[in-house]
């Protein structure tokens, strides 16, 4: 660190390493490598390679998408601009809807025997015909290959295919956002998109790639890379790909592969998702359970034949998983009430089998809330006993009797 350059006007073994051992997990077309430092970036730079490739600027997001905090991919992100406070969608992006089968604008419990994906993929194909009608041209569609912030959706099969079809067959570009689920979370493959057996025009990387350390990609076609390199407006990031950060890269990449991950995301991943099922057969709080590898989430809702979402139980289980577990968990979805699971890739069954048996102590506590025996808090906990940090619990439940008085008729 004391004497490397941090600055990639320079090159370095670490970054060629880098960008050989990233594009060498992509299919085949997919061998370009342009260096940022964050997912929002990555996005940016990818909206940028699109309306440049196509010489148009109209983009296709999903409802509920999020893709950073860039003004350019807020624009993009229903998940911030439909916030109250967010600014107005621009003409040029078109919504939409998030392919949700459980919760979402088109239910499997209202269309039975129906192909989902191509019900979702209707209104792509319509918002193409409508920038034809215009005499206007798309230049892409971006999506999260599953997305996160809109409640851990896993897209019925084939949909991405339809949609690729319809956005390519229009003339535009398809991006995966993969700046959430990349790198082996989904176990099956090392890439979300790969469950849909697609392959995208532009990829968008970030998060895991440093674990913990800024440092993103965008990997391209040498088409639409030789496109933006003829503008004559170099592309330059001054930490974007410097030696630091493609070291660290390349360190996570090499674990990824040398400890088996990948695999112990499917592995684990899949005996979480089938113990997570069974709670369904005991609590009718589940509404649904999804998920991917350890990309898992479990839906609230009031009523099971409604589908109402309980946002109010998913704000009480997260509380109590950290402030009485000690396990950080969070809410998301358009509703918040979907508990989404992403933990570490080295998560073990042992971890999967603690998160179990805390979650299913706080669906019980609920169940006899709703059944009217208001149990204190302490009754829940005992005030002998002390967290992983030594700290006695009694207080914890002096916070949850606050907390429960808060619960409207859970």
């Amino acid at each position: 660190m004391a004497t490397i350059s941090t600055n990639n006007r320079f090159l370095h073994d670490e970054l060629v390493q880098c960008a050989k051992t990233l594009t060498g997990k992509m299919p085949g077309p997919l061998s370009v490598c342009f260096f940022v430092n964050s997912g929002s970036e990555a996005n940016d730079l990818a909206l940028r390679l699109a309306r440049n490739y196509t010489k148009r600027q109209d983009m296709i997001t999903l409802d509920h998408a999020y893709h950073g905090h860039l003004t350019s991919v807020m624009e993009i992100s229903p998940y911030k601009f439909n916030q109250p406070g967010g600014d107005p969608k621009p003409d040029y992006v078109h919504v939409a809807p998030c392919p949700d089968v459980y919760g979402g604008k088109y239910r499997d419990s209202d269309y039975p025997n129906a192909d989902m994906a191509e019900i979702y993929t209707k209104p792509i194909r319509d918002i193409c015909d409508q920038l034809k009608a215009q005499g206007k041209g798309l230049a892409g569609f971006i999506a999260e290959s599953l997305q996160s912030c809109g409640g851990q959706i896993i897209p019925p099969e084939g949909y991405f295919k339809a949609a690729y079809d319809i956005v390519r067959n229009a003339g535009g570009v398809c991006i995966a956002d993969e700046v959430q689920v990349g790198f082996g979370r989904v176990g099956t493959h090392y890439w979300a998109f790969e469950t849909q057996g697609v392959v995208p025009d532009i990829v968008c990387v970030a998060k895991p790639m440093g674990n913990g350390h800024p440092v993103g990609a965008v990997v391209t076609t040498p088409e639409i890379a030789e496109a933006f390199y003829n503008t004559g407006v170099a592309y330059f990031n001054t930490y974007g790909g410097n030696p630091v950060s493609c070291a660290i890269a390349n360190a996570v990449m090499r674990v990824i592969d040398e400890e088996g991950l990948q695999e112990n995301a499917r592995v684990v991943g899949d005996y979480l998702l089938q113990q997570c099922r069974q709670f369904k057969y005991e609590f009718d709080i589940i509404g649904d359970v999804r998920g991917l590898g350890l990309f898992v989430g479990l839906e609230l809702v009031k009523n099971r034949e409604t589908r109402e979402p309980d946002t109010t139980a998913a704000h009480w289980i997260v509380n109590r998983m950290k402030q009485v577990h000690q396990i950080l968990v969070s809410s998301d979805g358009p509703n918040a009430n979907v508990i989404k699971l992403k933990p570490p890739m080295c998560f073990s069954q042992k971890n999967a089998d603690e998160f179990l048996l805390a979650f299913r102590e706080c669906l019980s506590f609920l169940e006899k809330q709703r059944d009217g025996d208001h149990l204190p808090a302490s009754n829940a906990v005992n005030s002998n006993s002390t967290t992983a940090n030594g700290e006695s619990m009694a207080s914890k439940a002096q916070i949850f009797e606050r907390q429960e008085r808060l619960i409207k008729s859970v």
